[in-house]
This record gives structure tokens, C-alpha cells and sequence, in this order.
């Protein structure tokens, strides 16, 4: 369960990310923040199920690699989200929130999730449940990150991704160790 704790977490670092871009731009904060609650935690809990799915469908034939195929996949995207938290932003640069770009921002934050989802066919939990808390905590984390930015404008935005990026890292290893 832990586990399944610190990959929501860390998957939910994007979205958290961006919704502090998306409070600080000063709109309607209720809504704000449920919008982007429910576009990325919806699409933060079915990616990881897109990857779960596509990894079951493999793991038969790569299953003798699959810890190093997701030490590999959650060390990449820990990467790019390392990357991303040291660079600039597309945040700043979201002028209009508007349905057609909460969606691409929900698309664009949750790709990571589906390859990480490969990593749920090696750890031993309900993979239903797992996409639910993972959907669950990242509506949670998306909320609390448009109040933040609201209040706090956008230094915390590369925090999040740094930590994020490390924790994908971290269980890559203790994968790869297990």
C-alpha cells in the first residue's frame, strides 16, 4: 500500500504543478480547482490503467526483464520530471483556461502515468484500486495546488516536479532492487 502511496504521489507532481500555474492566474478558484481536480485526476487514474493493461499483456514475454523495463520507464520519466521542474515552464505562458486546454493539459500531465503503470503488473495490489487512489490523491493534490497558487503564485511549481521526479527515481531502484 505504501508503495501505492508514493507512486500517487509522485505521479500527482505534474498536475500539482501545473494547477499552482492555474491558481495563480487569478480566475474563478472554485472552479478552477474543480476542473482541474477532475481532468487530472480523471485522466491520472486511467493512464496508469492504460499502462497496467499494456504491461499485462507483455509481462508473458518480457517477464524475466520486467523489473529493469520499470526501473528503466520510472527512472525516465523521474528524469524528465527533474528536467522540467529545473527549466521554465509552460505554466506561465497559459493565458486562457479553457476546457479544450484543461483536457491538453490533462493529456500532457498523465502520459507519464501510463508508463508507469507498466510498474503496477509487478507490484502486488489491486490494479483497479491502485488507479483509484492514484486518481483520488491526484484530485486532491490539483485542488490544494490551485489554492496554493491563488495565494502563493508559481515558486512552488518546480518544487513539486523535483520532488515528483525524485520519487519515480527512488522506486525504480527499490524495484530494481526487490
Amino acid at each position: 500500500m505504501l508503495d501505492i502511496l508514493i507512486l500517487a504521489i509522485a505521479l500527482s507532481m505534474d498536475a500539482f504543478a501545473v494547477s499552482i500555474g492555474l491558481g495563480a492566474k487569478r480566475c474563478n478558484i472554485a472552479i478552477s480547482g474543480l476542473k482541474a481536480g477532475l481532468f487530472f485526476g480523471g485522466f491520472q487514474a486511467a493512464m496508469p490503467f492504460i499502462g497496467y493493461l499494456a504491461g499485462r499483456g507483455i509481462l508473458g514475454w518480457v517477464e524475466s526483464y520486467a523489473h529493469w523495463i520499470a526501473f528503466a520507464l520510472l527512472t525516465l520519466i523521474g528524469a524528465k520530471m527533474l528536467y522540467e521542474g529545473l527549466q521554465e515552464g509552460i505554466e506561465e505562458d497559459i493565458a486562457n483556461v479553457s476546457d479544450k486546454m484543461m483536457l491538453l493539459l490533462a493529456i500532457a500531465t498523465s502520459i507519464d502515468a501510463m508508463a508507469a503503470g507498466f510498474s503496477l503488473t509487478l507490484i502486488n495490489f489491486n490494479a483497479y484500486l491502485a488507479c483509484l487512489i492514484i486518481g483520488i490523491i491526484t484530485f486532491c493534490f490539483s485542488w490544494c495546488g490551485v489554492l496554493i497558487g491563488r495565494r502563493s503564485g508559481t515558486w512552488l511549481e518546480s518544487k513539486a516536479e523535483i520532488f515528483g521526479g525524485a520519487m519515480l527515481i527512488l522506486m525504480g531502484i527499490k524495484i530494481l532492487l526487490t
